[in-house]
């Protein structure tokens, strides 16, 4: 498929997606996303992508949702349409590991899109924020509860109330972003660390994937059986065979990925 509002390609086991509207400052256009949501869609049936990195260029990652486009919508259109919901999503679906690449503007929807990922790289010009309140409106693709649950409540409400910024250092510090980076060395990191992932066992990159989100998402408890469960599942694997008898015989795996 031809895209027009994203362009993507292929660095070794690694996908690469750049968000492309520079005049709107990748603001985050339907369009845009029934784009991402194909590419996403096509990634993750490719038994040769790894993981998958996100990204904007060096004056936006995403400025937010594209609010000539939502300026005039109903209660009825936002709900009939699943606006949001319908192809925003796709980040958080995709098995295979998602990092987002931030240099300048993560606000608004492009904030989210952020925290959809798995983790952020950030470069040091990255500023995020959620200023959906100025707007007469709220953070609406998980702003308010990816934000808490990542950052803390106070800090999530001081952001979300106050519509204010939160550089990449503060960003760093209260856990939103994973490093910190030079802007012109953020793509080629980003890919770096990526490509560390995605020559790992994919059936391994995949449940930790897994794992950890289920962190959050339920109890200590819950969350330790489940993990024990998956633990447990890779002994069924060659990959895990493979892996203890290369530590063994020192030398390097031979990933099968199954």
């Amino acid at each position: 498929m031809n895209y027009e509002n994203i362009v993507t390609n292929i660095q070794g086991n690694v996908a690469l997606v750049t968000l492309n509207r520079p005049e709107a400052l990748n603001a985050l256009s339907t369009p845009l996303t029934i784009e991402l949501d194909d590419a996403l869609g096509g990634f993750g049936q490719d038994g040769n992508i790894g993981a998958i990195v996100i990204t904007g260029n060096e004056k936006a990652f995403a400025a937010g949702a594209d609010i000539k486009e939502m300026a005039n919508k109903s209660f009825v259109d936002c709900y009939m349409s699943n606006f949001i919901t319908e192809t925003w999503e796709c980040v958080t679906q995709s098995r295979k590991p998602v990092i987002a690449a931030v240099a300048g503007f993560a606000l608004g929807g492009g904030c989210e899109l952020a925290m959809m990922c798995d983790f952020i790289i950030a470069a040091n010009t990255a500023k995020f924020g959620q200023p959906e309140i100025s707007l007469g409106i709220i953070p609406g693709a998980g702003g308010t509860q990816r934000l808490t649950r990542f950052i803390g409540k106070s800090k999530a409400m001081d952001m979300c109330l106050t519509g204010r910024m939160m550089d990449a250092e503060e960003a760093e510090r209260a856990g939103l972003v994973s490093r910190i980076v030079s802007p012109e060395s953020l793509i080629e990191e980003s890919l770096k660390i990526a490509q560390t992932i995605a020559d790992k066992s994919r059936p391994s990159t995949i449940m930790v994937k897994e794992a950890v989100n289920r962190a959050y998402e339920t109890t200590l408890s819950e969350g330790i059986r489940y993990e024990r469960r998956l633990f447990y599942s890779l002994f069924a694997t060659e990959d895990q065979k493979e892996g203890m008898s290369a530590f063994a015989e020192k030398r390097p795996p031979r990933w099968q990925h199954r």
